[in-house]
């Protein structure tokens, strides 16, 4: 594996985690700052909100730039928002934060996997973004659990100026490593490609993928109050329940591309998402029933886990077969409903929390699961027609 691609898929696990590292601390964030524990989540959700909205537009705008310069002057700007947040004084001060340090994100995260597929050998396009891909789902098992033992061991504070060494270190990594010659490439004219995307196969299954991560982010969002409240668990217990949940989805990634190229992405899909309803439906049976054993929670979040991550290589292969000459912007478009899907579960989440506690997050979960079925059940009676003209826009 070429250094300049460990340097790309550390990146994406430092942004990402970046992202969810304090779902785990929420509860301490809150205390220390004096607000609710829905309040300090939208941390989270404006971070996830600020990268969905402004990564279309940085792609844009860098478009004529070197992907290092980009990834290594956007890195540095990441690194010093969050050593500025480990001194925060106050909620609004850490909030503008996280929207300077989530605006450095969105400028890195296109860069990230055009300059995998750029410098990737033709035979090598998909493997080398999954490589990447893989730097994501390490957010989960890896960035999240570290982050939040960092912080129920020195404070919350520590886990932020943990993600500003971290992003010193991708910092030099980036200026290092990635080769000058990642650049942009041409595209088809603007219209053109609204033409291949509006098509309902992949309008219908963008929007899908967006309600999807809605549901399944809405409860890790809030999974250290939920499991505090079913099972009363601490910090340790949540590090743990956050670590195999990331881990399984480790697997599921790997698992979900094997049964894409085996069974199609369509049926992956649905099978993927009707595991999850039924993992949400669960744990909505047991809230009323507890305190429940960890070694109860911990499989089902494992499932849940794994189902979750299943989906990602189908949607993007889906997405790529469909859209033929404009998959990477159907592909960057899918990145922003993922951030956009995170930004609402972590409002909607609040809400929910707001007015009847954690224990009806897995019903609410649950639900968009079941809307997500429908949509991709209809996005792929579609995909048919949409695939005999991909290459035709």
């Amino acid at each position: 594996m070429p250094a300049w691609l460990v340097a790309l898929a550390t990146g994406a696990l430092v942004f990402y985690t970046d992202d969810y590292v304090i779902a785990g601390v929420i509860p301490e964030i809150a205390a220390d700052l004096g607000v609710s524990t829905a309040l300090a989540g939208q941390l989270v959700t404006v971070f996830s909100l600020t990268v969905a909205v402004a990564a279309p537009v940085a792609a844009v705008l860098t478009a004529r730039l070197r992907r290092r310069t980009v990834l290594t002057a956007a890195a540095a700007v990441f690194t010093a928002a969050n050593a500025l947040a480990a001194l925060a004084p106050g909620y609004e001060v850490l909030l503008g934060l996280r929207v300077v340090a989530a605006l450095a994100a969105a400028a890195a995260t296109p860069s990230l996997f055009s300059a995998a597929a750029q410098l990737a050998p033709p035979d090598r396009i998909g493997r080398h973004v999954a490589v990447v891909s893989f730097g994501v789902t390490g957010a989960i098992a890896l960035g999240v659990p570290v982050g939040t033992w960092v912080g129920g061991a020195w404070g919350w504070r520590a886990t932020f100026a943990l993600m500003a060494v971290a992003g010193a270190g991708v910092t030099v990594a980036f200026a290092a490593l990635v080769p000058r010659r990642a650049g942009a490439r041409e595209a088809l004219p603007v219209r053109a490609q609204l033409g291949v995307l509006a098509r309902p196969a992949i309008s219908v299954g963008l929007v899908a993928n967006l309600v999807l991560m809605l549901g399944s982010m809405m409860l890790l969002t809030y999974l250290a109050p939920f499991a505090a409240g079913i099972t009363g668990t601490g910090t340790t217990g949540r590090g743990v329940l956050f670590a195999l949940s990331g881990i399984a989805g480790m697997a599921g990634i790997w698992a979900g591309g094997r049964a894409t190229d085996r069974w199609g992405p369509d049926r992956t899909l649905l099978l993927g998402v009707a595991v999850f309803v039924v993992t949400m439906a669960a744990l909505a049976v047991l809230w009323p029933l507890r305190p429940i054993p960890m070694a109860v929670l911990v499989p089902l979040a494992v499932v849940w886990g794994g189902a979750a991550f299943w989906n990602s290589p189908a949607v993007q292969a889906r997405l790529h077969l469909l859209a033929g000459p404009v998959s990477p912007q159907a592909l960057a478009l899918n990145t922003s409903g993922t951030y956009l899907g995170v930004a609402a579960g972590g409002a909607v989440g609040g809400l929910v929390i707001d007015a009847a506690g954690p224990g009806p997050l897995p019903a609410v979960s649950g639900v968009c699961g079941l809307v997500a079925v429908a949509l991709f059940a209809f996005a792929a009676s579609r995909s048919g027609s949409a695939r005999e003209r991909s290459i035709t826009p």
